[in-house]
């Protein structure tokens, strides 16, 4: 895909199942966000991005939780949401009954009910990333994007926030793509990771295929070593030899 004079990314051949979460892995810089609001149309680019039956996304197909939201000065939170429905709504046409009920309904699955009236910059982080997911689930689109959606977040708020995501993916059959920071979370969280290197895909399958030591080492520049605790895949920096320590 290249924008304007700058090839961003180029030989991308992605392919996303019904229900399966991809995560997009790679240094700061690579592709990840760019891939993703390209999938979503928000830049100009070469290439296709196409739905199962060939057809280009619209705005009811794909929602994207953008890594800075932007949240408006004195909207509340049932506002915000409400915004999730503008895709399906035809020109100058307000908010109908049924979409009311869609709005409700979210902020009930998300625990959000009893901040309909609060203002959207009143809230705390974990807060305002279930607020910005749930705007996403109010489209009500088959796909969704997130870019880096619990950087801001701690630990505790950080995995309620992909436990949730998981679980709505699988109760809905949502399809998630998700441009993921942390190498061990993502690992535990996506079907299937894509290594993204300076705009080109170098590695794509299960994570315990595409995390290998080497690999990551070459590609963040860095030495990495994979280890697998109680299960789980968890990627650390290599250990410092005790001269660099003493230094």
């Amino acid at each position: 895909m290249s924008f304007g004079e700058n090839e961003a990314l180029r030989g991308v051949d992605l392919h996303l199942a019904a229900g399966e979460w991809l995560g997009l892995i790679g240094p700061n810089g690579a592709g990840k966000s760019t891939l993703l609001r390209a999938i979503a149309g928000l830049v100009a680019h070469e290439g296709t991005v196409s739905l199962a039956g060939g057809e280009r996304p619209g705005g009811t197909d794909v929602a994207l939780v953008p890594q800075i939201p932007i949240l408006p000065e004195g909207m509340s939170v049932a506002e915000y949401v409400m915004l999730g429905r503008s895709p399906h709504l035809g020109w100058l046409a307000t908010e109908s009954r049924r979409d009311r009920s869609i709005v409700a309904s979210v902020l009930e699955r998300l625990e959000l009910a009893r901040f309909a009236d609060r203002p959207v910059r009143q809230l705390s982080g974990g807060e305002t990333q279930r607020v910005v997911l749930a705007r996403a689930l109010a489209q009500q689109a088959p796909v969704l994007l997130l870019d880096e959606p619990t950087s801001a977040l701690d630990l505790g708020h950080r995995d309620a926030v992909l436990e949730l995501i998981d679980k709505l993916r699988h109760d809905d059959g949502i399809s998630v793509i998700a441009a993921m920071h942390d190498l061990g979370t993502a690992a535990r969280f996506a079907d299937r990771l894509a290594l993204i290197d300076r705009g080109r895909i170098v590695a794509d399958g299960p994570p315990r295929s595409v995390l290998a030591a080497g690999r990551l080492s070459d590609v963040y520049a860095t030495p990495l070593s994979v280890h697998t605790v109680e299960g789980e895949i968890v990627v650390l920096p290599a250990p410092r030899s005790r001269q660099e320590r003493r230094t």
